[in-house]
């Protein structure tokens, strides 16, 4: 075969990351290397550029120095796919208003997934947030403002939701007008101690309904699309969810959420507690919100739920679930709210329904609350 077929065959091919090292410690990265790492990202032949830009006009490094010249040429591509940047992305329909959207939103993903991968294996520099276990790194920061800083530039009157401006003190609310909601890293503990289940989530909603997710896995290179009214894929593939009805067949998922007070933690293992003694098959923790959900998509497993995460761990894969056949409600049986940090997603309304029955509530604050 030519080099041209060879690499037409690798680019569907999922490279899985080893986790390694001492994941007890956390180190820092020596200064500069993911500014490099990102400065040598190059698009797909043949498209052109659009740089980073944003209040400061300037690429922002991890610890926000501005770059210039070179630097901000070699930004985020324009948002048509070509070559590799175009494999195995689902189609959209040529009429759809918001087709350039998930266009740009595709390469985007693509583009801050390499950030990460390159960044997977180098020592980082962590902070906390909310609790000892609410984690964040340069990369996070980093990545956000690639994503919003090329959004901005593409779609000036689009409104934004990203997970660590809000952190930050921006308010988190979900007006009519078109709106991003983006989680730059999910799964950031995972990355830290380079455990490979991390994703990029990126929602659009308009007129306060979701319109489209993107949620790419970085280690596996794996691309998760949801486009309401046309379908969900990954890589290309049509997804479709388990329409398991019975809990002694199924598998759930979950996540543990930022809080580990006592009573939250006692509430938790209630809750898996019950499921279990309802005879589920068994309960997962993989440290990332959108990528169990992505599982639950592709039916490799049953239902989900959680209380604690937040609408950017959420928009994306909601669309996903549903365009997959399943069922996205609030924990309380109800319809879902997407400012209220707490799910469940199944692939039947049954399974969804038994859930809701069965866990006992965990309160957080509103996402939308100051």
């Amino acid at each position: 075969h030519s080099l041209a077929q060879r690499r037409g065959g690798e680019a569907g091919e999922s490279c899985t990351r080893r986790a390694g090292g001492d994941s007890s410690a956390v180190r820092k990265r020596r200064p500069g290397r993911l500014k490099r790492a990102a400065v040598r990202l190059q698009p797909g032949e043949g498209s052109s550029q659009v740089p980073l830009s944003g209040a400061a006009g300037v690429l922002q490094g991890p610890e926000g120095e501005g770059k210039g010249g070179e630097e901000r040429a070699a930004g985020v591509a324009a948002m048509k796919p070509s070559g590799e940047q175009g494999a195995g992305v689902a189609p959209v329909a040529e009429d759809d208003p918001w087709k350039e959207c998930v266009e740009v939103a595709v390469q985007l993903a693509r583009q801050a997934g390499q950030v990460i991968r390159k960044a997977f294996d180098e020592e980082k520099q962590v902070s906390t947030k909310t609790s000892a276990a609410d984690l964040v790194t340069e990369t996070d920061h980093f990545v956000e403002n690639l994503i919003v800083s090329a959004l901005k530039e593409k779609f000036p009157s689009h409104r934004f939701i990203a997970e660590e401006a809000t952190a930050a003190g921006s308010k988190c609310i979900l007006s009519a007008s078109p709106t991003w909601i983006i989680d730059p890293v999910d799964g950031t503990c995972n990355f830290v101690h380079r455990f490979p289940t991390v994703a990029v989530s990126i929602g659009f909603a308009v007129n306060q309904e979701l319109e489209f997710g993107v949620i790419y896995h970085c280690t596996e290179e794996r691309l998760y699309t949801g486009r309401r009214g046309q379908g969900a894929y990954c890589n290309g593939k049509r997804l479709q969810v388990s329409k398991v009805t019975d809990i002694s067949k199924a598998l759930i998922l979950t996540e543990i959420g930022p809080k580990r007070d006592p009573e939250t933690l006692k509430l938790f293992l209630s809750n898996m507690e019950r499921l279990l003694r309802a005879q589920a098959h068994g309960i997962r923790v993989i440290g990332s919100s959108t990528l169990a959900l992505c599982h639950l998509a592709s039916g490799a497993a049953d239902a989900y739920y959680q209380f604690g995460l937040h609408c950017w761990d959420l928009a994306a894969a909601t669309v996903i679930i549903r365009e997959a056949g399943g069922v996205v409600i609030d924990t309380s049986g109800g319809p879902l709210d997407l400012m209220s940090c707490r799910v469940i997603a199944a692939g039947t309304q049954e399974m969804a329904a038994f859930i809701a029955q069965q866990i006992q509530t965990i309160h957080y604050r509103r996402d939308d609350e100051s």
